[in-house]
């Protein structure tokens, strides 16, 4: 027993923590709530043919994180649990052969210690200027570790004609 117990230590000495294997962020993404919010719509958004910011965004998030996007089918929730990787896997071909823009319209931002919760209100269009293809919410959870902030995951959901976005989620009209 003994044996498996400094065999599993020494393992874990070891390895290389997981915060070194992960691309160093830029300051300015991940120093305030407004920079790594502005930066989750950035490495996504880009004309067609332009590749994606995939380490920026990889220097974003917890290791682990989980997205979740929501759907429905046959009239059921459906939810897409996917890790960074497979959201690449998921996403990355269609954004850069057809382009995807994508914008936060509104926030609402809820703040406890070092625990934040954000309801971004987006839209997205194929290009920079083209036609609004669709709107919804991205509920983005945060902390921060004293250096900077991380995203420890999102959640969002589309708007659709059985779930408009609330007026609360929605710029103020003046």
């Amino acid at each position: 027993m003994m044996r498996i117990c400094v065999v599993i230590i020494a393992a874990t000495l070891a390895a290389p923590p997981l915060v070194a294997q992960m691309p160093t962020p830029r300051p300015e993404d991940v120093g305030t709530i407004d920079g790594i919010i502005r930066a989750f719509y950035d490495v996504i958004s880009g004309p067609a043919g332009a590749p994606r910011q995939w380490q920026r965004d990889s220097s974003l998030y917890i290791p682990g994180v989980r997205f979740v996007s929501m759907s429905v089918r046959q009239g059921r929730p459906v939810a897409q649990v996917s890790d960074h990787g497979q959201y690449i896997a998921n996403t990355n071909d269609g954004m850069v052969r057809n382009g995807f823009f994508e914008r936060e319209l509104h926030r609402v931002t809820r703040r406890f210690g070092n625990i934040v919760h954000v309801f971004s209100t987006y839209e997205f269009r194929a290009t920079e200027n083209g036609a609004v293809q669709g709107r919804g919410v991205n509920s983005i959870q945060l902390f921060w570790d004293g250096n900077r902030w991380w995203i420890a995951n999102a959640t969002w959901d589309d708007e659709r004609p059985d779930n408009p976005i609330p007026a609360d989620l929605l710029p103020r009209r003046p």
